[in-house]
C-alpha cells in the first residue's frame, strides 16, 4: 500500500533541508532546542491539539540516533527504528523500519523551489494484507500527511 502527501513548500533551500534530513543526528538539536522558549512557542503553535508538547518531549527523550537511523522504545512492542537505506544527495532521502509491526520505506523527495525555499513530499509504501489495509488506509494517510506538515515546518 503505498501513500503519499500533498507536495509541501519548506521555507528552507533544497541544499538545507536535505543536509538537515540526512544526517539523523539532527534529532539531537530537535531535543536540545526544547529548553528555548522561543522554539516551546513556536512550537505551541505548529502542534496539533490533541498532542501536547510535554508528550513530543517524552518521545524526543526516549529516542537513540546516529547518522543513519533513530530509535525509541514503544511498548509492548519493543525496540522500533527507521534507517536510511539510500540518499540521492539533495533530492531525495528514504528510508526502512526496524522492528515495526508493519514493515514499510519511507522517502523524502526535494524540489528547488527558488534559492531560500524548496518543495517537499512525503511518500510511505506499507507492506499490509488485504485485511489489515481497510483498517489502517485512512489513518495512514492522515499520518503521513501530519508528518509532511510537521517536517515542511521545521525551522532548518
Amino acid at each position: 500500500m503505498k501513500t503519499e502527501s500533498n507536495v509541501k513548500t519548506v521555507m528552507a533551500s533544497q541544499h538545507v533541508v536535505y543536509a538537515r534530513m540526512s544526517d539523523l543526528n539532527n534529532v539531537g538539536k530537535v531535543r536540545e532546542r526544547f529548553d528555548d522558549p522561543d522554539f516551546q512557542q513556536q512550537l505551541s503553535q505548529q502542534v496539533p491539539d490533541d498532542q501536547k508538547i510535554e508528550e513530543i518531549r517524552e518521545r524526543l527523550d526516549s529516542m537513540q540516533f546516529d547518522a543513519d537511523s533513530v530509535s525509541m522504545d514503544v511498548p509492548p512492542i519493543g525496540n522500533v527504528a527507521i534507517r536510511i537505506i539510500e540518499r540521492e544527495p539533495e533530492k531525495c532521502i528514504k528510508f526502512e523500519s526496524i522492528n515495526s509491526p508493519i514493515h514499510f520505506y519511507m522517502w523524502v523527495q526535494l524540489l528547488p523551489l527558488t534559492d531560500t525555499t524548496s518543495r517537499m513530499r512525503l511518500t510511505v509504501e506499507a507492506d499490509v494484507n488485504p485485511f489489515m489495509r481497510m483498517m489502517v488506509e485512512k489513518p495512514l494517510r492522515e499520518g503521513v500527511e501530519k508528518l509532511a506538515d510537521m517536517l515542511a515546518s521545521l525551522p532548518y
